[in-house]
């Protein structure tokens, strides 16, 4: 599972540098996201994730460079100045989007491969699960779309981004090794199988994500292409 995106200041708060902020987004956050003046922790959480939400659906249609911090504030409900005490820049608040989203994808993912033993088994749930995620909320695989247009646009962005790739390369390549123990892989087809399922889900994400009807299509189609896949001794 898993294209328009991602520069632009906050209004009218103070303006941070991209690569500075890269390099914030990369240490501990504890000490960035405790800002003075910030609501109390039982509103925080709640309006936090609704910015992030609201942020994702906003860089989704809009872009990046499209995308104002009044645009989402308004659509969050808050001020422009009080998205300053969740996020120091823009770009602070579309890498925590980034990481918000893929922590949502990736739970599901690793839900729905419970009780699953094999290869098949577990790649047939992630479809279904991708194309499920889609159905209920399209913004997800749009953004991520986006994600990979944006980092070509800004490479300041990659160091962020990057582990995330390798989050995902990991947790598919252990879904690879799944079908190796079974026998329905050969060792020797790991790298060819694994940048099928990538390749299948960037598909998915990029080509058919606006479009669920046909997303569907897809993913049976998919599915039926498995056995042979398998196969493949």
């Amino acid at each position: 599972m898993l294209d328009t995106l991602v520069a632009g200041a906050f209004g009218h708060t103070r303006e941070v540098g991209k690569s500075e902020a890269v390099r914030r987004h990369a240490m501990p956050r504890q000490a960035s996201e405790r800002r003075l003046g910030r609501p109390p922790d039982t509103d925080s959480v709640e309006t936090r994730n609704r910015i992030l939400q609201i942020a994702r659906e906003t860089f989704a249609v809009l872009g990046f460079e499209m995308t104002t911090n009044r645009e989402i504030a308004t659509r969050a409900g808050v001020t422009p100045a009080a998205l300053y005490h969740y996020f120091g820049s823009k770009i602070d608040l579309y890498l925590a989007v980034h990481d918000y989203t893929q922590d949502l994808v990736y739970s599901r993912f690793s839900e729905c491969i419970r009780g699953h033993d094999t290869f098949v088994a577990q790649f047939t749930a992630i479809l279904d699960e991708a194309h499920e995620m889609n159905r209920v909320d399209h913004s997800v695989a749009q953004f991520l779309g986006a994600v990979r247009v944006d980092v070509i646009r800004h490479p300041e962005m990659k160091v962020s981004v990057e582990p995330r790739s390798r989050q995902r390369e990991a947790f598919f390549a252990e879904i690879v090794e799944v079908g190796i123990r079974t026998g329905e892989i050969r060792p020797e087809s790991r790298a060819t199988i694994l940048a099928y399922i990538l390749t299948v889900l960037i598909g998915l994400t990029d080509a058919v994500s606006g479009d669920i009807a046909a997303q569907g299509r897809a993913v049976e189609a998919i599915k039926a292409t498995l056995p042979s896949l398998v196969d493949m001794r």
